[in-house]
């Protein structure tokens, strides 16, 4: 079954900089994460993809985004 969305909306939500900074890497914010979901779903979002990405941060570090796409 495909469903059909009338809107879409992407949203990103990357770890934290200076975990990235100083340690070379960071956890996802998984607490935001899933705030972002919750607050998105209370006002009739629904998840419809995620991708997570890998992001160059500044000049030696990187760190990684979750691009989410919602749908209602």
């Amino acid at each position: 079954m495909v469903t059909k969305y009338q809107q879409y909306k992407v949203l990103q939500v990357a770890e934290g900089a200076l975990g990235t900074l100083f340690l070379g890497a960071s956890g996802m914010p998984l607490e935001k994460l899933e705030a972002t979901l919750n607050e998105e779903a209370a006002q009739g979002w629904q998840l419809v993809f995620q991708v997570i990405e890998k992001r160059r941060f500044w000049l030696f570090w990187s760190r990684e985004t979750v691009i989410i796409t919602l749908g209602r």
